[in-house]
């Protein structure tokens, strides 16, 4: 978001913030939106990855409205810094980035649907910025949490790169990580432009299409 500082570099863990061992505020039971619990166990049946496109304002919203999406919540992923809080993250003196955590059905929304969306709906190619905003926890990330996920992201990954290269564009600089710890974001972050329908919201994308 606007508000950060500007970071270039992601810090190693010895560099990191030591956070602490618990968090430090709470967040609600349930989806602003969808009324689903926000920190349940995944349903039977259903999967979770973690995507990070910049601002995670906006993408949540998106997100939340994708048929097959149980629920969505925004946090912090990727860094060194435990239970950190937002005000740490800008720093950039944590390593995370934000990101939004998406529970769905695959049987409704497959996991090519899912990555779709999220090579469409920004550009991967910025490094440590999205749009307006600058900093590395603004960096794009997929967090797997399967061997079918991971493929999926490899495999789209590619193609997307292909359409990027035909097009003139650069590389794709996302992550692709076995979902590293997520830290939930402050509750004001949960659902916020549900709350605040008037707020920030800020992406950039290529414009282009992963192949069907």
């Amino acid at each position: 978001m606007i508000f950060g500082r500007t970071t270039t570099r992601v810090p190693d863990a010895h560099e990191a913030l030591p956070g602490r061992p618990h968090r430090s505020y709470d967040v609600a039971a349930t989806h602003a939106v969808l009324g689903t619990p926000l920190e349940g166990p995944v349903p039977a049946g259903h999967a979770e990855l973690t995507l990070g496109t910049g601002c995670f304002w906006g993408a949540e919203r998106k997100l939340w409205q994708l048929p097959g999406v149980w629920s969505t919540s925004v946090g912090y992923q990727g860094g060194s810094t435990p239970n950190p809080t937002y005000d740490e993250v800008c720093t950039g003196r944590t390593g995370h980035t934000e990101v939004v955590r998406v529970v769905y059905d695959p049987s409704v929304l497959s996991h090519h649907d899912l990555l779709r969306w999220f090579w469409e709906n920004h550009d991967p190619t910025q490094g440590y910025r999205q749009g307006n905003d600058v900093g590395t926890q603004y960096r794009s990330t997929i967090g797997v949490t399967s061997a079918e996920q991971r493929a999926e992201a490899e495999r789209t990954r590619e193609q997307y790169q292909a359409v990027l290269d035909a097009a003139g564009h650069g590389a794709i600089t996302t992550e692709i990580l076995d979902a590293p710890a997520y830290y939930f974001a402050e509750d004001y972050h949960q659902q916020y432009l549900y709350k605040s329908p008037h707020g920030y919201d800020c992406h950039s994308s290529t414009g282009l299409r992963l192949p069907d």
